[in-house]
């Protein structure tokens, strides 16, 4: 897993992290040693906090984890954006998504941030819908909401809640480029935590950005095991991007 670095043409290698916190209702500080072990550029959290004292707690996960948070939280319905110093912000945006009666309302955490002084870089957190119909119609949002950033290199990714081969996964890998399957590297499997047995997690960039490798971060020095198994109820999805000067 190639580490963080800018070169002298302007492009950064960049770390970025996918994780489904739960809420942070599981043992907090193995959440944050993984995430430190991981030495991630940005995260691209889901199921962040939402409800009473949510800013407090999704602050102690990014001051433990050596982070701040970019965006999201209560305000994105759940996908959240952390990110490390190395990162300088441009913007940021929380986007909800049209409510269905009866079920969570979604929504998208997004930022344009800069590595270095010409790598830009648009960044989107998703949790899609557990209804398939819905879930699909959210693939398209978020390919509209990638457009919309306005900048020509894009991270997009997050709990899509549905293996490669469904409709709304085929729908966003079919316009991103899918980090997993461009560069192979560590695990493949996302859920659950304790015994994985599918991979519902993932992280995609616009076509201009080079996947150096991509995978579940099991074997990376200073991951512990346990950790990850006590976490919370997913793996995360770790990622080395090179992106290019804009």
């Amino acid at each position: 897993m190639p580490a963080s670095r800018t070169g002298a043409d302007g492009s950064a290698v960049v770390r970025a992290l996918s994780y489904n916190v739960r809420s942070m209702r599981d043992d907090t500080a193995a959440l944050a040693r993984v995430i430190r072990a991981c030495a991630p550029d940005v995260v691209l959290v889901q199921e962040a906090p939402r409800f009473a004292g949510w800013r407090k707690r999704l602050a102690r996960l990014a001051r433990e984890s050596g982070l701040v948070v970019l965006s999201g939280g209560a305000p994105a319905a759940g996908p959240a954006l952390l990110c490390s110093p190395r990162a300088a912000v441009e913007r940021t945006e929380d986007v909800l998504l049209p409510l269905t009666p009866g079920l969570h309302r979604r929504g998208f955490a997004t930022a344009v941030v800069r590595f270095g002084r010409a790598a830009r870089l648009g960044v989107l957190s998703c949790h899609l819908s557990l209804r398939s119909a819905e879930r699909y119609e959210q693939g398209g949002m978020l390919l509209e909401r990638v457009r919309d950033l306005g900048v020509p290199h894009v991270l997009a990714g997050g709990d899509l809640n549905e293996r490669p081969d469904g409709r709304a996964f085929r729908r966003v890998a079919g316009a991103l480029r899918d980090c997993r399957a461009a560069a192979p590297w560590g695990g493949e499997f996302t859920s659950p935590a304790a015994a994985p047995a599918q991979r519902i997690d993932a992280l995609f960039t616009t076509p201009g950005i080079e996947v150096l490798a991509c995978g579940v971060p099991a074997g990376l020095p200073g991951i512990d095991p346990a950790d990850l198994r006590r976490a919370t109820d997913h793996l995360p999805v770790l990622a080395a991007l090179r992106v290019p000067a804009s």
